[in-house]
């Protein structure tokens, strides 16, 4: 949750210094604002500043929460504890006989092994104990195992710092949580602060190194551009197939009755359906080749691509086909000047949409028996808990599905220059 306001504070603070200070002297009332309710949308462009310092306060946050070695300490948010650790035990005997014991624990990082620090025993019945915990974990100490008087013997904790504490309960010390289980054995939790854990969300810096490693040295005998390349080629043969099916149905359902009435039940029922669901039906029918990898993600993107064309052909102004027929046009010429080019925009809508849905599909796609791609490499990692590879995954899928965006927005630019202006 502290990410999050501390994301929204940013974006607030952003908005207003730029808007007030940078842009101060712009118009901003609606008369500025010509989107598709006002007339032209292609006057409403993504505000650099924005975007600069969306992506920036992204990577700002990463590097603060995970105590990025790119970033300088005093920005770094509270780390866990690491170091020595100690509190104070009163253990009391059946007959009322209290006595006092130190524990000193060492937290030290879970990828090291060391030993418990020595201390002295002490002079009363309850002796001196030392232990080792890893840092954002725990550990159950045993305080008695040493006493001269143990659980044997009806001894038990009643107190940590001064404070009572029983089975379920815990008392906060200045290092960490000290704990009570239900057996009356004593369980230390240092302190984690604001910090992620690697295991959890690694550093950038991490992330790069590892994307260095596998972009040398592969990963499961193949190499990174060979994984990336698998991903990207079933995608595009999956979408490109797609659009092939579902923009001509499109249009059958956008100018037919007959085709809407038989389609239309088949193509809502199937458009909420999740990818993920079928995929047993494609082991079934198509086997765990890549024909059923090329069909799962043909299946996600068929309806998004023929609900884009309908609605296109549904939106044709009705005044330009009449407008066309009294100049005497034939049907091929209004399907050809009319139709096609002022449906387009909603194709391009939904190809870039159904692109993007083919991406988050490749990843299931590839759990089918994959022996390449980015999805398998993905989930491959998670099983081992490598976190940075899965980032890293994510981000190289995330970067090529937003470079395929930007270039089918390009494409739109250039085959759709009247979008928004007729």
């Amino acid at each position: 949750m502290i990410p999050f306001l501390i994301y929204a504070a940013i974006f607030i603070g952003s908005f207003m210094i730029v808007t007030r200070v940078v842009r101060r002297a712009a118009r901003s009332d609606f008369t500025a604002l010509k989107t598709v309710t006002f007339g032209d949308e292609s006057a409403v462009v993504s505000d650099r500043w924005a975007s600069v310092i969306s992506v920036v306060s992204i990577f700002f946050l990463w590097g603060v929460f995970t105590g990025s070695a790119l970033l300088p300490s005093f920005l770094h948010a509270p780390g866990p504890f690491r170091g020595e650790a100690s509190f104070d035990y009163t253990a009391q005997l059946p007959d009322g006989t209290r006595d006092d014991a130190t524990v000193t624990v060492l937290v030290h990082p879970v990828d090291q092994t060391v030993a418990a620090p020595e201390v002295e025993p002490g002079e009363g019945w309850a002796r001196n104990d030392s232990a080792t915990v890893g840092m954002w974990r725990s550990g159950l100490i045993r305080v008695d195992r040493n006493d001269e008087f143990g659980r044997d013997a009806g001894a038990k904790v009643v107190a940590v710092n001064g404070e009572p504490i029983g089975p379920g309960k815990s008392v906060e010390t200045r290092f960490g949580r000290v704990g009570m289980s239900p057996k009356g054995t004593l369980n230390f939790e240092p302190a984690k602060g604001w910090q992620m854990e690697p295991i959890w969300l690694p550093s950038p810096e991490a992330v790069v190194v590892r994307l260095g490693e596998i972009a040398n040295a592969g990963f499961r005998g193949s190499t990174l551009w060979e994984h990336l390349g698998y991903s990207l080629f079933r995608v595009v043969v999956g979408f490109f197939f797609g659009a092939l099916v579902g923009i001509p149905l499109g249009y059958a359902m956008g100018l037919s009755n007959w085709f809407r009435g038989w389609f239309d039940p088949i193509v809502e029922f199937m458009r909420p359906v999740p990818p993920l669901a079928l995929i047993p039906l494609v082991i079934i029918w198509a086997g765990i080749g890549e024909t059923g990898k090329i069909i799962l993600l043909f299946l996600a993107a068929l309806w998004i691509m023929a609900i884009a064309a309908r609605s296109g052909v549904s939106g044709v102004a009705i005044s330009k086909v009449h407008a066309a027929y009294s100049l005497g046009a034939s049907k091929w010429q209004i399907m050809r000047h009319v139709i096609m080019p002022n449906s387009l925009p909603e194709i391009f809508t939904g190809a870039r949409v159904a692109m993007g849905v083919c991406w988050g599909t490749v990843v299931a796609a590839e759990l089918v028996a994959a022996e390449k791609g980015a999805g398998m490499m993905i989930m491959v990692a998670s099983k081992f808990q490598n976190t940075d590879i899965v980032i890293m995954g994510i981000i190289l899928i995330g970067v090529i599905g937003f470079g395929i965006d930007m270039l089918m927005r390009w494409a739109e630019r250039i085959l759709v220059p009247w979008k928004g202006k007729v």
